[in-house]
């Protein structure tokens, strides 16, 4: 028989434009399949506000090498139209602040779709290679998924989303202080007062082997 896990929350650190968080993909949607287990998504602020910067031949060289090897081990697509369309482009800025605001979004209005949010605009970014850095490009893809409420809240960004939004990534930033974690995607079990990091390091290639890491006491 099965051994039954004790609740937990898993807490899913990261950020929407950080290319290993995509190469995750696979290990966190079968975590938060896992029976008795709360998924909350919390994101980092990583690549947002002080961590935005302009597309160059330099970063984008560093972030093509580095998509590279994240498809070798997880086998996530990174496009030549991604290549092309979003690290060729020198105009917009490399920053996740609206991808962070659209999925939050989706969390104050319908947060059992969050998740699939993300895969989206992932998707949009590294296999259709859209814009996801834009408000209404990431409005009409939230339509395209029938979030339609979430959508009208992104178009027109009121206090509550943005208290929501600073408030969640203040959390994800406190969390990675209390454990020490470095850089995301990070993943932290919750259960009942204690709260520890599982080791991604052998999800991304095999998902089921954090399986027993989450299973651990």
């Amino acid at each position: 028989m099965k051994k039954r896990m004790d609740p937990k929350t898993l807490h899913y650190l990261f950020d929407p434009l950080c290319g290993w968080c995509y190469g995750a993909g696979p290990a966190v949607s079968l975590l938060q399949a896992q029976p008795g287990v709360r998924f909350e998504l919390l994101p980092t602020g990583l690549f947002s506000g002080d961590g935005a910067r302009p597309m160059d031949d330099g970063f984008a060289a560093y972030a093509w090498s580095n998509d590279q090897r994240i498809e070798r081990l997880t086998g996530q697509r990174f496009t030549a139209r991604y290549r092309e369309r979003i690290l060729g482009d020198r105009q917009q800025l490399f920053d996740s602040g609206p991808a962070t605001m659209a999925l939050t979004a989706v969390s104050l209005t319908d947060p059992d779709h969050e998740l699939e949010a993300l895969k989206a605009i992932q998707h949009a970014r590294y296999v259709d290679g859209n814009d996801v850095v834009s408000l209404t490009a990431l409005a009409d893809l939230l339509r395209t998924l029938g979030l339609n409420e979430a959508a009208a809240k992104l178009a027109h960004p009121d206090a509550d989303l943005l208290d929501a939004q600073r408030t969640r990534v203040g959390r994800a930033q406190a969390l990675m202080r209390e454990l020490g974690a470095r850089g995301v995607p990070t993943l932290v079990v919750e259960s009942g007062t204690k709260r520890r990091l599982l080791d991604l390091s052998a999800g991304y290639a095999n998902p089921q082997a954090l399986l027993s890491q989450l299973e651990a006491g």
